[in-house]
């Protein structure tokens, strides 16, 4: 049995597509946590079992956890959340308590890069997410948190800009080349570690992309596949900081936004070597021609 939180998010629905089609074929029951069970296809509602309700309530997953021999990890955003430490380690508190109780033997969590750099522990959100992976391994579950950069699929939050302006916006320097990742190739990366369970103990597995990438970098590529001028444009962190709060998030989520922009520019995303294990195959060309280029134009 494995349970998917998120399954109708960008990478537990991508997962769970993927496990459909691969379990088909095997001795896997999938289950599933979802606020609205509504939200998902009618014919993934007829191949799972169902638990409706939200993931950090411990009487949800003490009834999702039971039977569970593998589980899926993401903590959603919650913009109005009081403190990082109450979205991420809080969140997961009840969770961590039924993993020990219900001797659950794996799991794969969504987090981040940056575990051993010298700005972890003034980074954010990112800080926030690896304390939530130290809570995690210490209930003694057999642990990977995937370790992400900044993906690909952020730009469709921008998609009327680029499709109206010919726009996108951040807060790097132009030419600053970091890594980036497909939400797709995380999903890929959970679904092997979650149908391979032959790993034992804690630690980190890098979706670092095929390649590090500069804004400069990533608007001709779109410029390319769009058939368009599309340029960058710098933020100040001020600036980005009010664009959040306009949308409704609160000081505390703000600021650890803030922090680990900032922390990104100090080399956060910098501490993992790019090898055949830690790259991820989807390069930033192809993500724009199948997922970008359909967006803008729809």
């Amino acid at each position: 049995m494995i349970v998917i939180t998120t399954p109708t998010g960008q990478i537990g629905g991508r997962l769970l597509q993927i496990l459909l089609d691969e379990t088909r074929t095997r001795d896997e029951e999938l289950r599933v946590i979802v606020r609205d069970p509504g939200r998902l296809p009618g014919g993934v509602r007829a191949s799972v079992d169902v638990v409706t309700g939200s993931h950090g309530d411990a009487e949800v997953v003490d009834r999702a956890f039971d039977g569970a021999d593998a589980v899926f990890w993401l903590v959603p955003s919650n913009p109005r959340e009081a403190s990082l430490d109450a979205m991420y380690s809080g969140f997961t508190r009840a969770a961590a308590k039924a993993f020990t109780a219900h001797r659950v033997g794996h799991v794969v969590g969504v987090s981040a890069l940056g575990r051993g750099t010298p700005v972890a522990g003034r980074a954010g959100h990112v800080t926030a997410s690896l304390a939530m992976d130290d809570l995690i391994a210490s209930t003694g579950v057999s642990y990977r948190a995937l370790a992400n950069p900044t993906f690909f699929d952020n730009l469709l939050w921008q998609v009327a800009s680029l499709r109206d302006n010919g726009v996108f916006t951040g807060t790097e320097a132009a030419d600053r080349k970091a890594p980036t990742a497909a939400t797709r190739d995380i999903a890929a990366a959970a679904a092997g570690l979650l149908l391979d369970r032959s790993w034992t103990g804690t630690g980190e597995v890098p979706v670092l992309g095929p390649e590090d990438l500069s804004p400069n970098d990533l608007a001709r590529i779109m410029s390319e596949v769009l058939g368009r001028p599309i340029r960058y444009e710098r933020q100040t962190l001020d600036a980005f900081g009010t664009a959040l709060a306009g949308r409704g998030v609160g000081d505390a989520l703000v600021q650890g936004y803030l922090d680990m922009m900032r922390a990104k520019d100090d080399g956060l995303d910098e501490g993992v070597r790019r090898t055949p294990q830690t790259a991820s195959p989807t390069t930033f060309r192809e993500w724009c021609e199948q997922v970008l280029k359909p967006a803008v134009q729809a």
